[in-house]
């Protein structure tokens, strides 16, 4: 079996996942930083035949070039072939990692109308319609953005880090904060999961990224929580532009 490596640069977190045939092999590997030296260990490690990245910020193109003239090689695009399309004004601007999520909601749930919420440094919402088409959605503001900004544009608010224990009634500084934030988010999510089911019928909710451990337990909406859902979405365009 063909031996696949995803990759996926977001803003905060460098990640990987290798695929033995159509399955991920072993734990996702953690990127400490995005060099050609790390890339090269991972293909040293793994010695895949196919690789694909994608990334939402500027990297090393030495990157792209080692995973060339190692592996079959694909970068992920507006031009990458994906199994839906997306009408919308500009799509070129859509970031690699909504199309990579768009396209493991096609994959594993066709023909359904599709809310993708990505919980990383931005919250995206992501709408793939029951005809396929990526109709956009909305981003808002991450948790840890929130958490900083309060920190950074207030004169005594501390900094506190993510929790998933979370009150409803603040009793200190800190868990105001974690209520503020934590529990405006879940109403947030289950404000739009509400708002889209009124308007769509055979309506599915998928949630993924980083910041899932924390919110899942607080949203009362029906969700199917996938943390490796964007490298299945990779590994899905990499089968079709890795011909």
């Amino acid at each position: 079996m063909a031996i696949t490596l995803c990759i996926d640069f977001g803003n905060t977190r460098k990640k990987a996942a290798v695929f033995k045939g159509s399955r991920i092999n072993g734990p996702i590997e953690i990127i400490d930083e995005a060099s050609p030296e790390n890339i090269r260990s991972l293909i040293e490690k793994y010695h895949p035949q196919k690789s694909i990245l994608s990334s939402v910020v500027e990297h090393d193109p030495a990157i792209e070039e080692l995973l060339s003239s190692k592996t079959q090689f694909h970068k992920l695009n507006h031009l990458s072939k994906v199994p839906f399309t997306a009408p919308v004004g500009k799509p070129a601007t859509i970031g690699a990692d909504r199309l990579a999520l768009a396209a493991a909601a096609v994959k594993f749930y066709p023909k359904k109308n599709n809310l993708v919420i990505s919980l990383g440094t931005c919250v995206t919402y992501n709408f793939i319609n029951k005809y396929h088409e990526f109709l956009g959605g909305g981003i808002s503001p991450g948790m840890e953005m929130r958490l900083k900004s309060m920190n950074q544009f207030t004169a005594k608010l501390p900094l506190v880090a993510p929790d998933s224990n979370v009150p409803l009634i603040g009793y200190d500084t800190r868990t105001n904060i974690l209520s503020g934030t934590v529990l405006g988010m879940a109403k947030e999510i289950d404000g739009f999961i509400s708002s889209y089911k009124e308007k769509y019928r055979n309506f599915n909710v998928l949630l993924t990224g980083g910041d899932l451990v924390y919110l899942a337990p607080h949203l009362k909406s029906k969700i199917f929580a996938n943390p490796e859902l964007i490298f299945k979405g990779l590994y899905a365009i990499s089968e079709v532009n890795n011909l």
